[in-house]
């Protein structure tokens, strides 16, 4: 139940933040009609912890998947 928790609030976390930043960009091209580069930079990173959070999960399946397929043989 733990880890379900954490899992949830994990990729609710990176979804969030994906969303925040392109609500950010939208507003920002909207009022302004120009992006700072400074907001650049926070979707930049936004997205990079997005990804590795997305990621990181899919690289562990992957070697516990492995690790079980060899340790049955």
């Amino acid at each position: 139940m733990e880890n379900t928790r954490f899992k949830v609030s994990q990729y609710a976390c990176a979804v969030l933040l994906i969303v925040s930043s392109i609500a950010l960009v939208a507003y920002q091209v909207i009022d302004i009609d120009d992006v700072a580069s400074g907001l650049l930079y926070y979707v930049a990173q936004s997205f990079l912890l997005a990804g590795s959070i997305f990621g990181l999960d899919q690289y562990i399946r992957i070697i516990k998947r492995h690790y079980h397929e060899h340790t049955q043989q």
